[in-house]
């Protein structure tokens, strides 16, 4: 008798401790499958911008990617300026209006900077429009949103460079 006595008190000893412990242990695992992660966002880049931008705008036409060793402006990368750059053309420009600028000249189209934080872009915009205000041949359209500013030639009317605004509104 004291056997099965012995065993029976085991055995509810045991079966008292299961149902008492819970689901979770001391990490928080609830023993449930994992939830899926949020997806994790790339950084957005010139690139990825610029795929964004000409599909709301689709006279943009890519021209070039902008490389330490290519850059023009000496900035790519340096301290405080931008991370990647493009240029790109729309062919609502007449050609005729940009003969003799460079390929890769805001004139043709624009160019769409990134940084690594929203002060440098904006930063960089209002240096663009300071130095700018004084040359009417050199001003140009200057949309910041976040890290990314989007540069647009004024050969383009205002209602026509809005259409990159609205799409930069989009980015990133």
């Amino acid at each position: 008798m004291r056997l099965k006595t012995a065993a029976a008190l085991t055995a509810g000893a045991t079966l008292a401790l299961v149902g008492c412990s819970n689901s979770s242990n001391s990490s928080g695992d609830t023993g449930a499958p994992p939830k899926a992660e949020a997806a994790v966002s790339k950084p957005v880049t010139a690139d990825t911008a610029f795929t964004q931008l000409s599909d709301a705008v689709t006279s943009a036409k890519l021209s070039g990617t902008v490389t330490a060793e290519n850059d023009p402006n000496h900035l790519l990368g340096r301290p405080n300026q931008y991370t990647s750059k493009i240029t790109f053309t729309d062919t609502r420009i007449k050609t005729s209006d940009v003969e003799g600028s460079d390929k890769g000249d805001v004139d043709r189209g624009g160019a769409i900077e990134v940084f690594a934080d929203g002060a440098g872009a904006q930063a960089r915009a209002e240096y663009i429009q300071t130095v700018t205000k004084s040359m009417p041949a050199l001003s140009e359209y200057d949309y910041v949103h976040g890290t990314v500013l989007v540069r647009v030639s004024h050969y383009l009317t205002p209602t026509q460079a809005a259409g990159y605004k609205t799409a930069a509104n989009g980015l990133g």
